[in-house]
Parts: structure tokens; sequence; C-alpha cells
């Protein structure tokens, strides 16, 4: 049996809150499918397919940050982000576990 939002801590409830909210964004999403298809990458490489500034990519990936679906680190000049699948991989059990538990329609 999982976990529902009654039975869930008020902590898994605000993580997964801070989750979905960064999902519903389109250039978020956009950004984790880049990366769940072609690895980590720079800040500039996963900015450059979008007409925004660098601050704005900047604030999408730290939506993304401290929604736990990326992490990011220095590699010399370079920032370099990647997926936590960790955490994607918990919502998508959850997500399994509530619609498998669905009443039929």
């Amino acid at each position: 049996m999982y976990d529902t939002l009654e039975t869930m801590s008020k902590q898994q409830r605000h993580r997964y809150g801070l989750l979905f909210t960064a999902l519903s964004d389109p250039i978020r999403l956009a950004i984790i499918d880049r990366l769940s298809r072609e690895g980590e990458m720079s800040v500039g490489a996963l900015g450059a397919p979008f007409a925004i500034t660098a601050p704005a990519i900047s604030r999408h990936l730290k939506v993304l940050e401290h929604a736990e679906l990326i992490e990011r680190r220095v590699d010399r000049q370079w920032r370099i982000c990647s997926l936590r699948h960790d955490t994607l991989t918990e919502a998508c059990a959850w997500l399994h576990e509530v619609t498998r538990q669905a009443p039929p329609r």
C-alpha cells in the first residue's frame, strides 16, 4: 500500500508539491527531458535552445535543484547539471500506486 496524502508526512507532501510545481513549467520540463536523453550538460548547453536570458535559465535551474530534480557541480569554469533519477523514480512509484489504486471508471 502507498502513502496517501493523509498518511504522508508534511515534509513529503511539501517535497512532492515542489517537484510537481517545478515540472509544470514547459522550459523546466524540456530541461528535464534533455538531461534524461543526453546526460549531464553544462548550463550554457542546457540554455542554448531557449530564447531567454542566462539569468532566466539560472532561475529555472534553481527551481529544479530546489525540487531535487537536478544537481549542479562545478568543473573548472563549467557549471554542470545532471538529473537526479532517485527523485523521479520515487515520484513515479507514488504516481503508479495512485493510479493503480484508483477506482475503475
